[in-house]
C-alpha cells in the first residue's frame, strides 16, 4: 500500500530514470546480457578490423569483494568506516536506516546510479542502491576448500536441480537493506531464476597486461 505503481509502470522507460541502476532481472538474465553485450561490442570491432575483447560477464564473489574494497585491507565500507555517517552526520550509502526511515538517506527506494561518493577505485554505489548478482554458486562451507589462487565455485545449475544448487551469491547489500549488508564481507544469495527489485549486476571484462617495451 505505497503507491509505487508508477515506478513499477515508468521505471524501464521514462527517461528521469535514465541514470538508474537496472533492477528486476533474473541472474540467468544477466548473464545473457553479458553475452550480448560481448557479441555486440565484437561485431563492431570485426566490422572496423580491429582486434577483439574479452567475453563481458559478472564478476566473482571475490573479484566484487576486491572492487568493492577500494584497495582498503581492514575496512568494513567501500569508503573505509566503522561508520554509516560522515563527521556531519549525513549518511553515506542508500539503505534502511534506523528501524526503516527510507528517505533519510535521500531515496526512498532506488537512487541515481553515481550517487554517493565512489570509493578509491572510483565505484560508485558498491554499498547500498541496489545488491549485485555474482556468478559464483553460494556455498555456506565453500570458504573452506577454495584455493588462494582461485577463490570461486561455479555450478551451472539446470532447472532440475534442486533449489539449493541454484543459489548465486549477491552482494553489496540494497535500499531495503539494513547497514549489515552493506559491508563488504557480507555473503548472501538468491536464487538464479528470481527476480528482485533490490537487485541488479555490473558487467566485468579481462584485459590483457599492458606490454612493456623492451629497452636496450
Amino acid at each position: 500500500y505505497s503507491y509505487n505503481e508508477p515506478m513499477a509502470k515508468k521505471y524501464y522507460s521514462h527517461p528521469a530514470f535514465g541514470n538508474y541502476p537496472v533492477v528486476g532481472v533474473t541472474w540467468k538474465q544477466a548473464t545473457a546480457f553479458c553475452e550480448w553485450r560481448t557479441h555486440y561490442l565484437n561485431s563492431f570491432l570485426d566490422s572496423k578490423k580491429r582486434a577483439t575483447e574479452s567475453d563481458f560477464r559478472l564478476p566473482t564473489e571475490a573479484q566484487w569483494e576486491y572492487a568493492a574494497r577500494g584497495g582498503r585491507s581492514q575496512s568494513p565500507y567501500p569508503w573505509g568506516g566503522p561508520y554509516l555517517r560522515n563527521k556531519k552526520g549525513c549518511l553515506l550509502a542508500n539503505f534502511k536506516p534506523g528501524r526503516g526511515n527510507y528517505p533519510e538517506d535521500g531515496g526512498f527506494y532506488t537512487v541515481r546510479a553515481d550517487a554517493y561518493w565512489p570509493n578509491d577505485f572510483g565505484l560508485y554505489n558498491m554499498a547500498g542502491n541496489v545488491a549485485e548478482w555474482t556468478s559464483s554458486l553460494y556455498y555456506e562451507g565453500g570458504y573452506s576448500f577454495q584455493h588462494d589462487m582461485n577463490p570461486d565455485i561455479r555450478w551451472n545449475a539446470k532447472d532440475t536441480d534442486v533449489p539449493r544448487m541454484k543459489r548465486k551469491v549477491i552482494r553489496g547489500g540494497s535500499w531495503k537493506d539494513v547497514g549489515y549488508f552493506l559491508q563488504t564481507s557480507t555473503r548472501n544469495y538468491e536464487y538464479q531464476d528470481t527476480s528482485k527489485s533490490y537487485i541488479g549486476f555490473r558487467c566485468v571484462i579481462d584485459l590483457p597486461p599492458a606490454m612493456k617495451k623492451r629497452v636496450n
